[in-house]
């Protein structure tokens, strides 16, 4: 017990050099690290928006457009069922939708019970939860009388789509902000349909709304040359037409008749980056689809050569040219006298995909870095007193074995950094509240094997003999009771969001440091000092 082999012993001493190497880059500025060599460690501590600053968003989701989405679905989905199939069923007025109801009346009698049946088949079970076994219909049909047929969305249905468009939006929106190169995002749930977004250390908020605030929803259409769209505005658009803008930037929005089916959609873009045209020289955004998409859109312009195929971006005509050749190869471009940065930013939002419905923001702000630096010096300050207190109560209650605690406690707090450092972990003042936490823990394992051995010393046994029943002995009890606060903080990290995550993050680390640091590197500090001195006595 009390002999420490020497690759023990560089094992220990390689933790904790790797452990400052990792924790030296945070006494430096971010500018004079630049000029070190790559191999050199050279991250430092994030910190989250308390402590550094940054943007503050919260977006509410649109939840009338998810249930509009949802009911033009569903309505096209009973249009299909009742034409489509044979014998094709008729109905009168239009399919009129009406909130969460589609109501549609069959003209025959003989067809109405074959077009309930239809109709019903479309309901699709939803489990709402996953230990009650029992699952809900999407739909509920209902019949009205006279020939008439009520289809509404189920409360269940409407929960789950506003949940799966959250969680869904959550995700797109996480993608985004990764690609514009920040670290450490804070993006989480707020209530049943709101998303809490903080990017720390960014100032262009602006930036930031446009870029998560577009659905960024990309489709490609077929211009309508039927009619001009002056003559749709001064009549009516045909049927399955409809008008949409481009938005040149001088002059009026010029109106565009298009056909509503899309007959390629960016689901099934698999590349998009920001590039030049090599003819003119203007900034463009080149994209690429999978083999379905790729298939699609050669089908499509090799078909329509000589006609204009409008690419449409959130409802918005970004161009409408002519199909000069098929375009087989699965890729193309998009242009609209975009600047470079609309280009970039316009790749992230089709590289991360479109959202499921639109953003709404109802709260902004920018935390300005002056709080954060306030904050920083309270929880220095908080530390500092901790960390003082800790280190004169054990030297004045263990004396020369006081020291070597000590000692340990300065490496523990070095290697908590150099984690944090290796980790890219971010530090918000919950974080250091955790770190605060944890200095006044990290003595809690010295202090049980500082009292088992002044206990073996009145039980008459030799200094060596007390020292390896010291260690030996409550290493069960040091480990029983940081188990259970390492599960603690686990939990605290997978259930819990934001602030409370950042507190777990420096808890569990200070518990594993403090083990290694408490039972490994003070006994082998004492191994050495005991066989180095061969004392006669524990100056316990």
């Amino acid at each position: 017990m009390l002999y420490f082999t020497k690759w023990k012993i560089i094992l220990v001493l390689g933790l904790c050099l790797i452990g400052a190497a990792f924790a030296a880059p945070n006494l430096f500025s971010a500018k004079s690290l630049t000029s070190l060599p790559s191999w050199i460690p050279n991250q430092q501590v994030n910190l989250g928006l308390d402590l550094r600053g940054g943007a503050h968003l919260l977006l509410e989701v649109d939840v009338k457009a998810v249930i509009k989405k949802r009911m033009d679905t569903l309505q096209d989905d009973v249009r299909q069922v009742l034409r489509r199939q044979q014998p094709q069923i008729g109905y009168a007025g239009g399919l009129n939708i009406k909130g969460k109801t589609l109501t549609l009346r069959i003209r025959k009698q003989e067809q109405y019970a074959d077009a309930l049946s239809r109709i019903k088949k479309l309901a699709s079970p939803i489990q709402t939860s996953l230990f009650s076994g029992v699952a809900e219909k999407d739909i509920e049909v209902v019949e009205t009388g006279n020939m008439g047929i009520e289809v509404n969305l189920t409360e269940a249905s409407v929960d789950h789509l506003v949940k799966s468009s959250v969680s869904q939006s959550i995700e797109v929106i996480r993608k985004r902000i990764d690609n514009m190169g920040t670290t450490e995002p804070t993006i989480q749930q707020q209530g049943q349909d709101r998303v809490l977004v903080q990017v720390p250390g960014l100032g262009d908020t602006e930036r930031l709304e446009k870029l998560i605030g577009k659905t960024a929803v990309l489709t490609f259409h077929l211009v309508d040359a039927s009619m001009t769209a002056k003559q749709a505005l001064a009549s009516r658009p045909p049927a399955g037409s409809e008008i949409l803008y481009e938005h040149p930037p001088e002059g009026p929005p010029i109106p565009v008749l298009i056909k509503k089916r899309a007959m390629v959609s960016g689901e099934n873009l698999t590349s998009a980056q920001p590039s030049f045209d090599q003819r003119t020289g203007q900034p463009v955004v080149t994209f690429g689809f999978d083999t379905v998409g790729g298939k699609r859109f050669g089908k499509v312009t090799q078909a329509n050569v000589g006609r204009r195929f409008a690419i449409i971006l959130d409802r918005e005509v970004i161009s409408a040219p002519v199909i000069q050749e098929a375009i087989l190869g699965g890729s193309g471009q998009i242009s609209g006298n975009f600047t470079v940065k609309e280009t970039n930013d316009l790749s992230i939002m089709l590289r991360a995909g479109a959202l499921p419905a639109p953003l709404t923001i109802v709260q902004r702000s920018v935390v300005g870095p002056g709080l954060g630096a306030d904050q920083i010096a309270s929880g220095q300050i908080a530390s500092v007193i901790g960390l003082v207190g800790v280190v004169v109560f054990i030297l004045i209650t263990y004396g020369l074995f006081g020291v070597f605690a000590n000692l340990a406690l300065g490496v523990n707090l070095i290697l908590i950094f150099g984690i944090l450092s290796m980790l890219q972990a971010t530090l918000t003042l919950p974080g250091i509240a955790g770190i605060v936490l944890t200095i006044g823990m990290a003595v809690d394992a010295n202090v049980l094997i500082f009292e088992r051995i002044r206990e073996e010393i009145r039980n008459g046994k030799s200094p060596m003999a007390s020292v390896e029943a010291g260690y030996s002995r409550a290493l069960g009890t040091i480990l029983d009771a940081n188990i259970t606060t390492f599960i603690a903080a686990s939990l605290l990290f997978l259930m819990g969001s934001g602030p409370v995550r950042g507190f777990a993050v420096t808890l569990a680390i200070g518990i594993i440091t403090s083990v290694f640091t408490a039972f490994t590197l003070t006994r082998m500090i004492v191994v050495w000092w005991l066989r180095s001195r061969r004392p006669k006595a524990i100056p316990l």
